[in-house]
This record gives structure tokens, sequence and C-alpha cells, in this order.
């Protein structure tokens, strides 16, 4: 224990016999069915966001012809604000009601929004799905991951969390190609979006009828934590947790920051770059490709970056994935070009699979598994937050000097902040703030 990550009093602790119970087991191979299907789920809840990756920014161009970037990407903003504030929520429900009743509920929110990107009149209409589309994400990945680290229990945690965000940036990487040439077939409306109504359907009936609860595998975990950790007190009110993840411990905060900025390049990269390629010519076709293979790269990676880092550690790989970030920044804001745009995709899409599987591992060795999902909701709060500040700060720099500055900007902040991380993050030692 580290003396910044000491909270300010002593909490009581669960006895062990309240906690674990006899009918589960924590670990990868004798949880794979259930691990197997939530993985599927997640791919599900990625192709839900990834209908809107390729045409909803051509929406507000072609469409409803907004002329100021700060104007179309409001939906961005709405997005983000909805669902980082839901990622807060989604944790402390979980941990009151239990996993599955909050993945339920996060699927029968997400069922009016195809019809709202469909029939929509105005741009408001757009606003609005994008509030709902948020609250839905909050709830139905941030689950998805809880569950997840849940099943496996510590050893595994990181090739959990790789599984986990691959297959729902590759379910958000297959939505944006296949709604791109659709789009560039049958038009942007409503070809596009019955794909994600799909996706909606099958993921409520596959969360309903198949996906078992999981909050007994993290009070086992729980039991064995507090054996091996004398004095160690699990419970902490919802104060301390966020004051802990947020600013307090050195390795939560400096995830939770290294998080919003994440967020925040991928908000630019989902709202303004098929703006700049389609002003440079690009076909919609194209821009599919290109708005598909950073996704692509970002999920297919973090099946090796996820268990990478729990054999090198989780700051070497953040670090490292943030600085790729923002050289592959700089070649978008500074290239041009389909191949060299192309080349970026990939530079791009391989630092965020560095970082973003190991972000939330990080989380997940620190935080007290009592108090872990509501420390996860703390850290995606931040981290979805980063939407929102990129569509207001992105919109406003590329009003003032063009969508060129904006990325070259959001590029410096995203390697300062993996140098913030290499000066503040303790190394992983998998010993928990407590």
């Amino acid at each position: 224990m580290t003396p910044d990550s000491t909270p300010s009093r002593q909490a009581r602790t669960v006895p062990p016999s309240r906690l674990q119970p006899s009918n589960v087991t924590l670990g990868l191979h004798q949880n794979l069915a259930q691990f197997i299907l939530l993985v599927a789920v997640n791919a599900l809840v990625g192709g839900t966001l990834g209908q809107e990756r390729t045409v909803v920014p051509l929406l507000a161009d072609q469409v409803f012809h907004l002329d100021r970037y700060t104007s179309a990407l409001t939906y961005i903003l709405a997005f983000g604000l909805a669902k980082a504030a839901t990622n807060y929520f989604a944790g402390t429900l979980s941990d009151r009601f239990g996993r599955k009743p909050v993945l339920v509920t996060g699927w029968l929110i997400a069922v009016p929004v195809p019809l709202l990107l469909i029939f929509g009149p105005s741009w408001d209409w757009i606003v609005a799905a994008n509030v709902i589309l948020g609250i839905s994400q909050g709830l139905t990945w941030s689950t998805t991951v809880v569950m997840k680290m849940d099943l496996v229990g510590p050893s595994r945690r990181g090739l959990a969390m790789g599984l986990n965000e691959a297959a729902g940036y590759l379910g958000v990487a297959a939505t944006a190609l296949a709604t791109g040439y659709i789009a560039a077939t049958y038009g942007l409306r409503p070809g596009p979006f019955l794909l994600g109504a799909a996706y909606i359907a099958l993921g409520l009936g596959l969360s309903v009828f198949a996906v078992k609860e999981t909050r007994g595998h993290a009070r086992l975990e729980a039991a064995s934590h507090t054996a091996a950790h004398a004095g160690a007190h699990g419970e902490l009110s919802n104060r301390e947790i966020f004051t802990l993840t947020s600013f307090r411990d050195k390795s939560l905060s400096s995830v939770s920051q290294a998080g919003m900025v994440n967020n925040l390049n991928d908000g630019l990269a989902w709202g303004l770059f098929p703006l700049l390629f389609a002003a440079a010519g690009l076909s919609i076709g194209q821009i599919g490709i290109l708005a598909a293979v950073y996704p692509a790269v970002w999920g297919a990676g973090q099946l090796v970056t996820g268990a990478l880092s729990d054999r090198i550690g989780r700051k070497p790989l953040i670090v490292g994935g943030m600085l790729i970030q923002a050289a592959a920044l700089g070649m978008v804001a500074f290239g041009t070009g389909f191949g060299l745009w192309l080349a970026a995709a990939i530079l791009l899409g391989a630092g965020t699979a560095m970082v973003y599987p190991t972000l939330l591992a990080a989380i997940g060795d620190v935080a007290h598994p009592q108090w872990r999902a509501r420390s996860v909701g703390i850290y995606r709060l931040w981290r979805d937050g980063g939407f929102a500040v990129g569509a207001l700060l992105a919109g406003i720099l590329a009003d003032a000097y063009g969508i060129p500055v904006a990325v070259a900007v959001v590029g410096a902040l995203t390697a300062l902040s993996g140098v913030l991380v290499a000066v503040r993050m303790r190394g992983t030692d998998h010993k928990p703030a407590h």
C-alpha cells in the first residue's frame, strides 16, 4: 500500500462467510462458456455503436447540411456525456442489483435508436438518438467488462479485457465497413441502421435467455482477497472510491486521465475524419474502409496486447500506445491521400490496442473486488467524458483553424498524456489500493 492510496477512514469489512458462495469458481477455463457468450454479446454492443461511425457524419453534411463542425459534432458530445454519466452509475447499479439486470436494461434502452436514426426529420432527432445510445452503451459495455473481470479472477485479467475490447471494437469495425457499403449502394438511410436494429434484437435475446449473473464470482474473489491481505478494508463509500480513482491514487488517476485523452482522440476520429476524407475527394466506400480499419486493428490487436500486459506490466504498453497514437494523428494532420491515411489508421489502431485493455486491467489490478465495479464505472466516466471534450475541442478548433489543426492539437495532447503516465503511474505490482 502506498501513501497516496490510503483512504480517509477505515471501512467495515464484509465477513468472508457472507461473500464466498459454494457453487462458483474463478478462472477462464472454468467459466469458458459464459465468457465466450459475453464476448459475443459485447461484439453486438460494439456493432450497435458501429452503425454510426461511417454514416452519421455524412448525414450531418449531406442530409442536414450543417455548415459548422461544432454543430455537426453535437451528436458525439451528447453521446459522450450520456455514456460517461451512465458508466458511473452502471458500476453502482451492478453492485446493488446484479450484473445481468443492468445488461438487459441497457439493451432495452437501445431499442428506439435505429428508428430515430432512420426517421429523424431534423438533426435534433439524431442528437436525441445519441443520448439514448450513450445511456445504453454505458450500461451494456460497462457490465460486460465487469462480468468478465468477475469470471476470470486476477490471474488472466489482461487477457480477459483484451478479448472483451477486441470483440467490441471488431464489432464496431465490421459494422462501420458494412454500413459504408450499404450506404454506397442503397443510400444513407434506412439501410445501414437496419443492421443496428438486428444487433439490438439479438443482443437483448442472448442477455435475457443465456447470460448468467456473475456477482457471486466477485464475492468469491473478495473473500480470498480479504484473507490474503491482512488489514485490508474492502468497503469504501462512493465518495472515497471516486476520489481514489480520479485523483488520490497515482496509478488509478493516471489511468483515468489517459482513458479520457484516448477517447478524446477517438471522438475526433469518429466525427471529423470522415469529413476530412470526403473533402479530399474520397468515395463513401473508401471512407468506410478508413473508418473500419482503425477500429479493426484496434480490436484485433487487443487479442495480443491484453495478454501481453499480464506478462510485461501495464505501464510500458500504456505509455508506448499513447505515443504511437500521437504519431498517427500527426500523419493524418499533415498528410494527404488514401494510402497515407490508411497507414495512419493502422498505426492509430495499433496504438489504441496497446492502451485500451491495459487501462481496464490496471484498474482491476488496483481496485479491491468489493468496489472494483464502481471504480471501473468511475474510470469509464472519465474515459468516455473524452468523447464530449473531444467533440467540443475538435469542433471549435476545426471551425477556427481547419480540421488538420484540430487533429494536430489532439495529437500533441495525446503525447503529453503518455508522458504523464510515464512520470506518475506506478509499475504494475497487482497490489490493491486500500
